[in-house]
């Protein structure tokens, strides 16, 4: 294999692989900048994933398959919104409680299905929409193309969904009013406005997102149902990471997306480098447990770093994970 064609793998298998990055992270955004820290992230996208391949699959559609991993992912938005914003609960011990919750939801389903688990194959219709596509010209650039123009149009819904959420947050009033109340609630509520709608309806849009982050991990999968790991894998937890290193902003998040996911795909590709370029074979040296354990210390890293360094420009809200008492405004 050339040079280039191994470049052109890796790049395509960054994406392609680690574009549910996008839509956890940005889920986590949309919660936080209202205010609210979810740390349900990854039972979040893991029930979300398994509730809307089931639905797909029984359905023979992509549509349906996408709208139930948003439900069953805003389901949980609900809950936690109910438990957190209307009942004030810590939202730290809700968020871990979901995350346990919805891992071992997503296994009680999956084994209690066992033999009757439905099979990817089995859904052509739901099958075939997610294959890459074939945009031309574009998809025959060297070593780009086939990154960047070649994939599965889920990934382009992501980077869709990035974007329109840049815009949200940034451009418009409701985005405005989302902004001031993960800022100050106090100040927003004296304003008129209503702290519990937005934080409601943020917190199920962001956690529908995040729902369908799980649903392109299991169709990137296969479907396969394998009982011992879930499809995230711990992706929901390296999203929430990777919300500080985009800086709060959903459009950033497509470019942190494609940092971290350098270090989620170099075990699987390793082998294609080396063939490609011998001088890297020190890669095939490095133990595996090394390199499953690498974005988590990379995330650590990026804790680390950012809490040390204050940024002026820092965008975290600073109400973020309080809970808001209108009586003691």
């Amino acid at each position: 294999m050339s040079i280039v064609d191994a470049l052109a793998s890796f790049l395509y298998a960054v994406i392609a692989y680690n574009i549910a990055l996008l839509y956890g992270t940005v889920g986590e955004i949309l919660n936080e900048k209202s205010g609210s820290l979810n740390l349900g992230v990854e039972g979040i996208m893991a029930m979300g994933g398994m509730g809307g391949y089931l639905i797909g699959c029984a359905t023979d559609s992509m549509f349906m398959g996408l709208l139930g991993a948003f439900l069953v992912g805003g389901i949980f938005g609900l809950i936690f919104s109910f438990l957190t914003v209307t009942l004030q609960a810590n939202q730290n011990v809700i968020g871990l409680t979901i995350t346990t919750f919805g891992i071992a939801l997503y296994f009680f389903i999956g084994r209690g299905l066992g033999d009757k688990f439905p099979a990817f194959a089995d859904s052509p219709s739901f099958k075939a929409a997610f294959q890459p596509v074939d945009m031309g010209f574009l998809s025959d650039i060297p070593i780009i193309g086939k990154a960047l123009f070649s994939q599965s149009p889920l990934v382009y819904l992501a980077i869709a969904i990035a974007i329109i959420a840049g815009v949200y947050l940034k451009r418009t009033k409701a985005g405005l009013r989302t902004r001031a109340v993960g800022e100050n609630p106090a100040a927003a509520d004296s304003a008129g406005i209503n702290i519990t709608a937005v934080k409601y309806t943020n917190i199920i849009c962001g956690t529908g997102i995040m729902g369908i982050g799980g649903l392109y991990l299991g169709l990137y999968m296969g479907g396969s149902f394998e009982g011992s790991a879930t499809w995230t894998n711990g992706m929901g937890w390296i999203a929430i990471a990777l919300v500080i290193f985009a800086n709060w902003k959903p459009i950033a998040a497509i470019l942190g997306t494609f940092v971290f996911g350098l270090f989620f795909t170099l075990d699987t590709q390793k082998l294609v480098l080396v063939d490609a370029m011998p001088f890297l074979s020190f890669l095939t040296k490095i133990p595996t447990q090394l390199y499953s354990a690498l974005p988590f210390i990379i995330t650590a890293i990026v804790l680390i770093v950012t809490s040390i360094s204050k940024r002026k420009n820092n965008n975290e809200p600073t109400a973020i994970g309080l809970n808001y008492f209108r009586e003691e405004r």
